[in-house]
């Protein structure tokens, strides 16, 4: 079920009544949502505690098949659900598209994983029998982000659900319809109370967060709220898992083709307009190959600025954080090769942005951008390189690009983050899995171990009755 009333509540928490977005391509309303109430987001976890055993007591195949159900009608609900993602967040639509097949996959693949999601066996006495069951935690709250919301969600709703777990996603207040919608398409797959969707703002997150029938939170965004989380639950005893915050380093080595590093570089920081957790936001290229890499990334930048069809920010506060990174470094001596100013018009875009001379004293290279910005340091070794690349307290992904098996080994050892991705900025085998690192979270995110997230592991003891008894 979705829930949204604008009941007020008495509590001392900051409540909207209603969220009202606009679309970031042209700034024409989308519409508007009523926020969830404390009254409601009481019920919902009263509900999906009382369901939450009979659900469990499900098999895991029941389970499985009800998520087939859900990525069927996924599947149905695509291009209105893609539609409506391009208008909330200004995602192109077939990366909206793309985003919504990887949530349908990933629901099909969790509906096969929970099924064969097994315990151990254990070695003890030979009259007795040892092993260990998973178990759900019981009422999963599901914070998730606007940048990719269908893939990000779908992952988390379907492997919380099929280990026995229900369910309250509250999406992104970037994307209300877009989660509501989610929401009314995926519901009817399982019994009332299963999954619930509540929308809202960080006032809605916050209360969830006070609930002491919420058992473990997962969370997608930034690092800061993903730390309040964290503190929360620490006083009700929730399990967390959090995706937070990156500032990905992007380490180009002097044996490598500078225009080909300087397309991987571009896909890195302009996809989806930098709006990606594992952008690349900050480069270190050897001064060996240093000016055609500039050149090459100018050029990338300045074709995508000039296509018209360049992605908007989701919105203009966004846009306003981005360029204040942007005019600091600048005024701190940073060279703008291409961009860098906001452009005049309604919406809220923002240009492809190389920056060269970048120092570890702008904020651009030492704190998250999430826009289309490359800031380019150059060094004169690739231990340079790497020594700046693994500073910091982020730690969710980096990339390299060496024709060094040397080099690669050594940036696998020394950089403290969950991904490293040589040779290529994105990719990776299906059912991949990370931990997060450092300020940029903790727990597996995705994969066939997220199960063990959303699980209890209990171990059992079976020994035969004495003789005669």
């Amino acid at each position: 079920m979705s829930i949204n009333s604008q009941a007020h509540s008495p509590l001392d928490v900051q409540e909207d009544e209603s969220i009202t977005i606009s679309d970031p391509r042209d700034g024409s309303e989308v519409g508007t949502l009523p926020s969830a109430a404390r009254e409601q987001v009481a019920l919902a976890v009263s509900l999906a505690r009382t369901v939450q055993p009979e659900w469990a007591a499900t098999s895991p195949a029941e389970r499985g098949a009800a998520l087939r159900r859900a990525a069927g009608a996924l599947r149905a609900g695509a291009r209105e659900l893609a539609e409506l993602n391009t208008r909330e967040t200004g995602k192109p639509l077939e990366d909206a598209l793309g985003g919504i097949e990887a949530g349908i996959s990933t629901l099909e693949q969790y509906a096969e994983l929970g099924p064969v999601h097994r315990g151990l066996s254990l070695r003890g006495a030979v009259t007795a029998t040892d092993y260990t069951v998973a178990e759900p935690r019981g009422v999963a709250v599901l914070l998730t982000p606007w940048n990719d919301p269908v893939a990000v969600a779908a992952g988390l709703i379907g492997a919380a659900l099929v280990t026995g777990n229900t369910v309250i996603h509250k999406p992104s207040e970037r994307c209300p319809h877009v989660g509501e919608l989610l929401g009314r398409l995926l519901q009817p797959a399982f019994p009332d109370g299963v999954l619930t969707t509540l929308t809202g703002g960080a006032g809605v997150g916050q209360m969830l967060t006070m609930e002491t029938g919420v058992d473990v939170f997962a969370h997608v965004g930034s690092s800061a709220t993903g730390a309040r989380i964290a503190r929360a639950a620490s006083l009700t005893g929730a399990h967390v898992l959090r995706e937070n915050g990156g500032n990905d380093p992007l380490i180009v080595d002097a044996d490598v083709d500078p225009v080909w590093a300087a397309g991987q570089a571009a896909l890195g920081a302009f996809a989806n307009a930098g709006q990606i957790c594992t952008s690349v936001e900050r480069i270190y290229v050897h001064r060996a190959i240093a000016e055609p890499f500039l050149a090459a990334l100018t050029e990338e930048a300045r074709s995508r600025n000039a296509s018209g069809t360049f992605p908007p920010l989701v919105d203009r506060r966004m846009r306003d954080a981005v360029d204040a990174q942007v005019r600091e470094a600048l005024q701190l001596g940073a060279d703008p090769l291409e961009g860098g100013t906001v452009p005049e018009g309604p919406g809220s875009h923002y240009p492809a942005t190389v920056l060269a001379g970048c120092t570890e004293a702008m904020t651009v290279m030492t704190e998250e951008t999430f826009g289309p910005v490359a800031p380019v340091t150059v060094v004169d070794s690739f231990d340079d390189g790497l020594r700046l690349a693994a500073a910091g307290p982020y730690g969710l992904a980096a990339s390299v690009l060496t024709g060094s098996i040397a080099h690669a080994q050594r940036a696998i050892a020394g950089l403290a983050v969950g991904t490293v991705k040589v040779n290529a900025v994105f990719g990776g085998a299906p059912g991949g899995s990370a931990q997060p690192r450092g300020i940029s979270g903790a727990g597996f995110g995705y994969g066939p171990e997220l199960l063990d997230e959303f699980a209890l592991v209990k171990v059992v003891h079976i020994s035969a009755p004495p003789e005669g008894a």
